[in-house]
């Protein structure tokens, strides 16, 4: 180990567990942690006053971790080349290590980071800690090396057999000794939120993990189908900004899976969980290998395909008022808490791209504003894949029918009545769809009741097949 200190960048990874980027740093020297508010984080948390509140307690809850080791963090506010070298000159670092990020705007600013720091003569290290597996890990398997996965089949093929290292535990870190000044920790209010800022970090992540997997992961695989089920892992956020790791969720459901005396449907849900997990892997990889993929599709014979950039009902899917319910819930849901159901999450985002026709990066965008995990690559995977454009490698996009989920996945209305108020005490038998409507009662479109459906789902989805044939055969 060197004399000197070397500096860790706290980025996406507000914790001290099983950390990949500490252990690299501390292999290096005895560890500084620093936080830099550049104008990109600003900009980041600033889109979603939720988001901002989450970090701001993540970033409290690592401060008081590192105070229990006698540390504390170290935060500056300014241009991150800028301050790191300054920070770096004050303390006589030898250099800084940080976390990969995945999507393409953040890799370019990492690269350039990288080069200015090399170039001031600082040993600048990326390191990759948010997948449970790194890239090139998975990559390596491949016969074509250096180029990943992009269909999800064989990647799980490799993923689900590798093993997952876990990193140093904190204990085993060396941090440095410094009298070097720290501006305040951030608070929500200073990027615009009037959030509350709750409780997050570790050990809130870890309690809920745990809670999770001894509780509610027995039932997982009907949870992640029903959106009135509560009983998923609810990780989403936690894993998006580091309070727990991606190895921890995956080595500890791996370790559970041993258990000879497990129930098949407690098997069979955990194998779907860590599916799920795996995905979250697929996506980053996806966008480290291919990262022109936050703003081009990935499949090259969508390449020039139009979809609109808006539509007359756009307002009422981003208001949650299309007049179907299980797609007016879902919205509902995220602008209330920050988050959607994963099923009724794809049931919406299919109905802006197929029923509408706009284009996913509408969506996706949109989306970001309310959401409180911060996950760019994952966001653009999961939105490509709906769009039937990225890794879903099926022949024709899937097009989920509206108001058939809603009568398969949440029949009694459940989910409906819970976020769509106007229909609470309304039956269940008959939702007001377009082959239904003209039997409904009038007064159930009155001003202030739920509307009438903004499109005829079966004609809409026909037009966009006829229109995609059309495109991928020309």
């Amino acid at each position: 180990m060197a004399d000197g200190p070397f500096i860790y960048r706290f980025t996406r990874d507000l914790r001290l567990e099983d950390h990949a980027g500490l252990a690299a740093a501390g292999a290096r020297g005895a560890v500084l942690p620093l936080l830099v508010i550049d104008r990109s984080l600003e900009a980041r948390l600033a889109q979603s006053p939720r988001r901002a509140a989450f970090f701001c307690a993540a970033v409290r809850a690592l401060d008081a971790e590192l105070a229990e080791r006698g540390s504390r963090l170290i935060v500056r506010r300014g241009p991150a080349g800028t301050t790191i070298k300054n920070v770096a000159h004050a303390i006589g670092a030898a250099g800084v290590a940080w976390s990969a990020a995945y999507d393409g705007v953040a890799m370019l600013s990492d690269q350039r980071l990288q080069s200015e720091l090399e170039e001031a003569g600082l040993a600048a290290t990326l390191v990759h800690d948010a997948p449970s597996i790194a890239p090139e890990e998975t990559a390596a398997v491949r016969s074509i090396a250096g180029l990943g996965y992009r269909a999800f089949a064989p990647y799980y093929e490799v993923w689900r057999d590798m093993p997952v290292v876990a990193h140093e535990h904190p204990l085993l870190v060396r941090f440095a000794e410094s009298d070097l000044r720290s501006e305040p920790l951030p608070s929500a209010a200073e990027f615009g939120s009037g959030e509350r800022e709750g409780q997050a970090g570790n050990a809130v992540a870890r309690r809920l993990f745990e809670k999770f997997l001894s509780e509610s992961a027995i039932q997982y695989l009907v949870a992640a189908r029903v959106p009135a089920d509560e009983r998923t892992s609810h990780l989403a956020a936690h894993l998006s900004f580091g309070t727990i790791s991606a190895r921890t969720v995956v080595k500890s459901t791996r370790d559970r899976l041993e258990d000879p005396f497990l129930l098949s449907e407690e098997r069979l849900s955990l194998r779907a969980f860590l599916r799920a997990v795996a995905h979250r892997d697929f996506f980053l990889q996806l966008s480290w290998f291919h990262p022109r993929t936050q703003e081009e599709p990935l499949q090259e014979k969508m390449h020039g395909f139009s979809f609109a950039r808006s539509h007359p009902a756009l307002d009422a899917w981003r208001k949650g008022k299309t007049g179907f319910p299980l797609v007016d819930a879902a919205i509902r849901q995220l602008h209330e808490t920050g988050w959607i159901h994963p099923h009724a999450r794809a049931v919406a985002a299919s109905f802006l791209c197929f029923d509408l026709g706009v284009d996913w990066r509408i969506g996706r965008d949109d989306w970001d504003r309310w959401l409180i995990e911060d996950d760019p690559a994952i966001a653009t995977g999961n939105w490509q894949w709906i769009a039937g454009v990225g890794a879903d490698m099926a022949q024709y996009p899937r097009i989920y029918n509206p108001e058939r989920q809603r009568r398969r996945y949440d029949p009694d209305g459940a989910y409906v009545r819970r976020w769509v108020g106007e229909l609470e005490h309304r039956p269940m038998g008959v939702w007001p769809t377009e082959s239904a409507s003209a039997q409904l009662p009038l007064e159930l479109f009155a001003a202030d009741s739920y509307p009438a459906p903004v499109v005829d789902h079966e004609r809409s989805a026909r037009d966009f097949l006829a229109r995609y044939r059309a495109f991928v055969s020309a």
